[in-house]
């Protein structure tokens, strides 16, 4: 086990690594309407891309110094810089119901991040649970994914789906993380280190590949749901998995448990604003037209 040493360090990454993605899902969210055999092609595209990729590794160097339920909830921080970032970009001002579902989902997931505690050490997954997590994940994304390619369904089934795929990747990050910290860089060649890292690649394509389709509904609304999903399934990994733990026991899961309907009812106020109706529309016409 890694002990938790500079978990200011965790703030600080985490923070510069949320620009990163927050700047990214407005570059995203701009070019949403095209197909990906277009968007391969687009310089501004990416951009993006490795805008993500800059908050991933930086994602990556402050679960070397925190725990996952440190790290992972602010995550919301890209909420808060992307719809206003993305405002700016449209020439618009922020709308009274986006700044009322920010306030709740960045209060919500700050209940959580409050009462989710590690035990002392940053925890790895074994080849058993690791298995089992990745067999769960599957299921659940090829759930969502299918319902986000219905005809019709909303884009925050895609936005779920990309966020339960980013957070599973952290969870597996922290693990490659900390077996090479102890055995060094030969960790990677170790069989149950090999296969988080080939999930990982895997699980990080798929959310961004998510990410994007979720984006044609808009910025604020799949963001905030993919926002919440990522650290909701990274928090309940480390619950379960992880050995880490709710604070204040039955009071503490109660208190988590209104902060994430709180959390939740931020994520509706976003689904409702005029946000939705995003920039990516008239680029969209244009393009189908």
């Amino acid at each position: 086990m890694i002990a938790v040493e500079l978990p200011w360090v965790a703030l600080v990454l985490s923070l510069v690594s949320a620009v990163a993605y927050a700047a990214a899902a407005v570059v995203q969210e701009r070019v949403a309407g095209r197909p990906i055999s277009v968007l391969v092609w687009m310089p501004t595209w990416w951009a993006a891309i490795g805008l993500n990729g800059a908050g991933a590794l930086l994602h990556v160097l402050a679960l070397r110094y925190g725990p996952l339920s440190l790290v992972q909830p602010l995550g919301v921080l890209t909420l808060v810089l992307a719809v206003p970032l993305g405002a700016v970009v449209a020439r618009r001002a922020v709308g009274r119901v986006e700044w009322h579902g920010m306030a709740l989902t960045v209060f919500g997931l700050g209940g959580i991040l409050a009462l989710v505690s590690a035990a002392g050490d940053i925890g790895a997954l074994g080849a058993g649970p690791l298995i089992g997590l990745l067999l769960v994940a599957g299921a659940l994304l090829t759930a969502l994914g299918g319902w986000s390619a219905v005809p019709g369904a909303s884009g925050l089934w895609a936005a779920a789906a990309g966020g339960v795929a980013f957070g599973v990747s952290s969870a597996l990050t922290q693990t490659v993380a900390v077996h090479v910290g102890e055995g060094g860089v030969a960790a990677l060649l170790r069989p149950t280190v090999a296969l988080a890292g080939v999930a990982i690649v895997a699980l990080t394509s798929a959310g961004l590949v998510f990410a994007q389709r979720s984006y044609r509904d808009g910025l604020a609304a799949p963001l905030a749901v993919s926002t919440l999903a990522n650290p909701v399934a990274a928090a309940t990994i480390g619950l379960v998995l992880l050995g880490e733990q709710i604070a204040g026991g039955t009071v503490g899961a109660a208190v988590a448990l209104v902060s994430a309907v709180g959390a939740g009812l931020g994520v509706g106020l976003l689904a409702r604003s005029r946000s939705v109706e995003t920039v990516a529309v008239p680029v969209d016409k244009a393009y189908a037209a």
